[in-house]
């Protein structure tokens, strides 16, 4: 009995959690990628474990920003897992980092929808055309994570997301990276708000591996991330420098493991 009524509080806080971010955030369909045929629904697929997906890339590879002026925010899934009772829903734990403030959350994913991509990709040269590759698919959703109101400028993280995956002739579930060679290449691309507990302040908050969706003329970069402007990117620049000893120290610093 316990575990029943445990059942329906869940079911009935995502649903009017869920009804509330509907109502205010951005739709999945404004995430699809550019040139990305997107065709068909397959919930069947729910039955598999996507958490490996969100934690896939180096944190150094995963850029955001918060607010209008695109402060550098960042953010880091630690542990992600499939609820047990819901096989839509994933539990998130995690740390954000704005300047040297850093924060927890915890929150959820929930998936809505999941995609064929049609046609296939096969990366360069169709190398992978003989592979056996089942399927290319896009999950997309939404996602709340909460800062825990005892910490220093801590609020609400919701919004959408969309995230790339691939089958193999096994039916494993791959992070889709076949064409991270093309200019403009992403995944896992989140967008909504970020907002402190008392709802008095709001800000938009999108972040993404590789790239950040709807950043605008803020990323000036042609093959791979560049951006212009806003505060707290100085080591992504660095990154490029001519002096190998600057360059250096900055992909250092992008790499330091910073939620540990």
């Amino acid at each position: 009995m316990k575990t029943i009524i445990a059942t329906f509080i869940l079911s009935l806080f995502l649903l009017i959690d869920f009804a509330q971010i509907n109502g205010q955030l951005s739709k999945p369909k404004k995430l699809s990628s550019p040139g990305m045929a997107v065709k068909g629904q397959n919930l069947k697929l729910l039955k598999y474990d996507f958490s490996k997906l969100f934690t896939f890339t180096d944190n150094a590879y995963v850029y955001g920003f918060i607010g209008n002026d695109f402060q550098r925010i960042r953010i880091k899934i630690i542990s992600i897992k499939k609820d047990a009772v819901r096989a839509d829903v994933y539990r998130v734990y995690g740390k954000s980092m704005v300047k040297n403030n850093i924060d927890e959350f915890r929150g959820f994913i929930m998936i809505t929808t999941i995609s064929e991509v049609k046609p296939m990709h096969y990366g360069v040269d169709d190398e992978l055309k003989n592979k056996g590759i089942k399927g290319e698919y896009v999950i997309s959703g939404k996602y709340k994570f909460e800062e825990d109101s005892n910490q220093l400028h801590s609020g609400v993280f919701k919004g959408s997301f969309h995230s790339k995956f691939y089958l193999d002739k096994n039916s494993d579930v791959h992070y889709y990276d076949i064409d991270s060679y093309s200019d403009g290449y992403a995944n896992n691309q989140f967008v909504g708000t970020w907002a402190n507990h008392d709802k008095k302040l709001s800000k938009p908050c999108n972040w993404g591996d590789y790239r950040i969706p709807n950043s605008g003329s803020f990323d000036g970069g042609a093959g791979e991330f560049s951006p212009i402007g806003g505060s707290g990117w100085e080591t992504v620049r660095l990154q490029s420098s001519y002096d190998i000893k600057i360059a250096d120290a900055a992909k250092k610093a992008e790499s330091a493991q910073w939620w540990l």
